[in-house]
């Protein structure tokens, strides 16, 4: 989040007579895996008193991490957040949790009805989650988290989770390191944007030979690679989720991704190339 448009949108607002109800930060957006600075977000909240929701949809993951948990500091702050353990806590869809820092708030979403919640069973302390969802039939999703915890630990868990980052880490240094690859953003959480620029290719030509090198290894099931946008450029995308990869197997991938460029690459240019998805 631009921290000086939000201050900039914040006072407009409040010039125009209007309130600010909520701020909604991202700690892993989908694509860069950025995290927003969650303590200055904070700041402004109070200043303007507004709500501060957090989407940690897949950051949230780091509140296990042992070298990475400062990334979030501050969502000790928030007023909510929301995480899906489905993501970098390596749960089966579906698995996610809405959490409230002040538990009286869950009042907002209470719905009485004497078949669900009566107050006979209030006064006698019947247990309900009723109150604490949308949903009034809900599976139990929570149950296979808590089993995860109770068999891999805290400590492995964490472990899993920072493998994923640190090999972010390497993959960005070794795509640096690599003529033809390029880097887009920076990587910060787990996932790496980057394409292929061969040298001394006509830059008109760049997002379509990205774009068909992810098809061609597709269309062939050698290869899955994400496709997305940065700005106006076409990007490649990998997530590193899994806790058992290696450099040395995205180093293979890479290798692929580079040898397909280089095979249709000149196609591309001389208009001959035929799309393995039209």
């Amino acid at each position: 989040m631009d921290l000086i448009a939000l201050k900039q949108t914040l006072a407009q607002l409040k010039a125009d007579g209007k309130i600010t109800a909520c701020i909604v930060a991202t700690a892993g957006t989908t694509d860069a895996g950025a995290i927003d600075d969650l303590k200055a977000i904070r700041k402004l909240a109070d200043e303007y008193q507004a709500w501060l929701h957090v989407d940690a949809a897949w950051g949230g993951a780091l509140l296990l991490s042992k070298d990475y948990r400062y990334f979030l500091d501050g969502i000790e702050l928030t007023d909510s957040i929301t995480l899906d353990f489905h993501k970098h806590f390596f749960q089966t869809i579906s698995c996610g949790a809405f959490l409230l820092k002040a538990p009286e708030n869950y009042r907002f979403i209470d719905y009485k009805a004497d078949y669900l919640n009566s107050e006979y069973d209030e006064a006698h302390g019947v247990p309900n989650l009723v109150a604490k969802s949308l949903q009034t039939t809900r599976r139990f999703d929570a149950l296979k988290l808590w089993f995860t915890l109770e068999a891999l630990g805290e400590d492995l868990y964490a472990s899993m989770i920072d493998h994923g980052v640190k090999l972010t880490k390497e993959v960005e240094q070794y795509i640096n390191d690599t003529p033809a690859l390029e880097m887009l953003v920076p990587s910060q959480f787990a996932s790496v944007l980057f394409r292929v620029v061969p040298k001394d290719y006509p830059a008109e030509f760049i997002d379509a030979l990205n774009q068909n090198v992810a098809d061609e290894l597709f269309a062939r099931g050698e290869a899955n690679i994400g496709v997305t946008k940065v700005g106006d450029k076409q990007s490649l995308k990998m997530t590193t989720l899994s806790p058992i990869a290696t450099l040395e197997n995205v180093k293979a991938l890479l290798t692929q991704v580079l040898t397909e460029a280089n095979r249709i690459k000149d196609d591309i240019k001389n208009g001959t190339y035929t799309p393995p998805i039209d």
